[in-house]
């Protein structure tokens, strides 16, 4: 299969994305989290702070505070356990436990993994690995990297000026033995979702961050000591105390080129055991693919991407209620956030929370990504499509959202739940009971021209750092939202008319009023 099939199916054919006869053998199913063995740990601070509101944003890092910090990034914050009667899970798992942490993950099963390198004081500084099972560090590898990194960054960030960075990655077994290739897809969406959850951390934390997609792949994952035939680092994301962006935004571009062979010479390679529970990992020959399809062997000529700002001719434009932006406590809007499954409940959603809701998601998606260089991605490369149903004043309709006019554009009259009911390939979202269904597009090449196939999997993790962005907003005014893969994207395209834009649906949210299903659950902190 082509490398281009492959992409397509993900997007437009889904079951051709995995066997016919695939059966999920649960019983060795990977553990959600990645544990070393017999390497050194340093214990986190279990007494996490329940509430983010007026902490000291200009303390300088230590262990403690970090430790706070990468438990609201990706910690394990709540056990859940219920039994679920429409689920055909239930038959072969009894009671469904799950662990949850504060960014969603398709099926709870969180394939990606994250690592830091830390210069602070009461630490050695070095690259670790964030425990999440038991809320620790464990170091991979000791010492100063300030140079290596600079150069797998391509001489794009003054990492001197930093007190850490974090790596995010894909461990591709993890969520591979449930969804097969369709892993891929899941994998760059959760990653941005992680991503999205980190930046709203940093700034309630007070650290400048950063986002380089664009790095030597192979010199990074080096540098951690991972094999990438079982997993990948996928963004890099240094942290400063810095105000502004300083220290990014090409920080002493032009210096020598570097490649990553001549990088991980510097490095003496190393191996580290680690522990997944399953007893037997199938192949996964097709990712491996694209991971070697998608790495950065240079950085002599990286490209700077504008999209063209999208545009509808449609006549009709709703301007939205003038709202201010939101403020709330990100530590308690994180712990309410709810993905709803058949417990959404059908109630008039008012103007003031859809424009709360749009404008807080579009607001808080803007970032300093080293595709956009010295702009915040002023121009989105995602954006927002919504079908209303029930909205205090406004007409039903499949709309897009004009951020910079602050409004909504119509596209196409009428009620379009029983067309996306029936594009789901799933019955476990009754969208009879959602007011707002919202689609994150974006361009059908998925930045493959300018990017190659790593623009695939940038695209994804975008859209998933929307979403991320959107649950939060929702959670903060009493909504729920669920994203969902399991959409027809055909059809989607054809009543937000895409097509002739060049563009194609990525992620289905619906959003909206809920009830919350019977489960135990129980929070997971000191």
């Amino acid at each position: 299969m082509s490398l281009e099939e492959f992409l397509h199916n993900l997007h437009y054919d889904i079951d051709k994305t995995k066997p016919p006869d695939l059966v999920v053998d649960w019983e060795d199913g990977p553990l959600a989290y990645k544990l070393y063995r017999g390497l050194p740990v340093v214990p986190l601070s279990p007494e996490v702070p329940l509430t983010l509101e007026g902490s000291e944003a200009s303390v300088k890092p230590d262990l403690r505070r970090l430790g706070h910090f990468l438990w609201y990034v990706f910690g394990l914050t709540q056990l859940s356990q219920s039994v679920l009667a429409s689920n055909s899970m239930v038959q072969t798992m009894g009671l469904l436990q799950l662990y949850r942490r504060f960014a969603p993950s398709g099926g709870a099963l969180y394939p990606n993994e994250l690592y830091v390198y830390l210069k602070i004081e009461d630490l050695p500084a070095g690259v670790y690995h964030y425990d999440v099972a038991h809320h620790r560090l464990v170091l991979l590898r000791e010492g100063d990297f300030d140079s290596y990194l600079v150069r797998a960054l391509g001489y794009r960030c003054d990492v001197s000026a930093c007190f850490g960075a974090v790596f995010v990655s894909s461990m591709f077994w993890k969520n591979f033995f449930k969804y097969n290739n369709f892993s891929y897809r899941l994998q760059g969406l959760d990653a941005g979702a992680l991503i999205g959850q980190l930046l709203e951390v940093a700034k309630r934390f007070g650290f400048a961050s950063g986002v380089y997609f664009q790095f030597l792949d192979r010199a990074v994952n080096h540098l951690l000591g991972v094999s990438e035939q079982e997993e990948s680092v996928y963004a890099v994301i240094p942290l400063s105390m810095e105000s502004g962006i300083s220290c990014f935004a090409n920080w002493n571009e032009g210096e020598e080129v570097v490649s990553a062979t001549e990088l991980c010479l510097e490095l003496p390679t190393v191996h580290h055991d680690h522990y997944v529970r399953s007893r037997r990992v199938r192949e996964f020959p097709m990712l491996i693919r694209m991971n070697e399809a998608s790495i950065c062997e240079s950085l002599q000529s990286i490209p700077r991407i504008r999209e063209e700002k999208i545009v509808h001719c449609e006549d009709s434009v709703l301007t939205l209620p003038h709202v201010k932006r939101l403020v709330y406590d990100l530590a308690s809007v994180s712990r309410k956030r709810y993905s709803p499954d058949s417990d959404f409940i059908m109630r008039k959603v008012s103007q003031e929370q859809l424009a709360l809701l749009l404008q807080e998601a579009t607001a808080s998606f803007r970032y300093w990504n080293d595709l956009d260089g010295d702009h915040a991605n002023s121009v989105s490369r995602v954006s927002l499509y919504v079908c209303l149903y029930n909205v205090d004043g406004i007409p039903e309709g499949a709309y897009h959202y004009d951020s910079a006019a602050h409004a909504l554009r119509l596209i196409r009259r009428g009620d379009h739940r029983l067309q996306l009911q029936q594009g789901m390939s799933s019955d476990n979202v009754n969208l009879f009971q959602v007011p707002l269904c919202f689609h994150i597009a974006g361009y059908k090449d998925h930045l493959t021209t300018t990017m190659g196939y790593r623009g695939y999997r940038i695209q994804q993790m975008e859209a998933g750092m929307l979403v991320q962005r959107l649950l939060l907003a929702a959670s903060s005014i009493g909504l729920g939202g669920h994203p969902l893969l399991g959409f027809d994207a055909r059809l989607c395209d054809e009543i937000y008319k895409m097509t002739s834009q060049g563009l194609t649906s990525l992620i289905q949210v619906p959003v909206g009023p809920h009830r919350h299903s019977p489960r135990l659950t129980g929070g997971l902190h000191g």
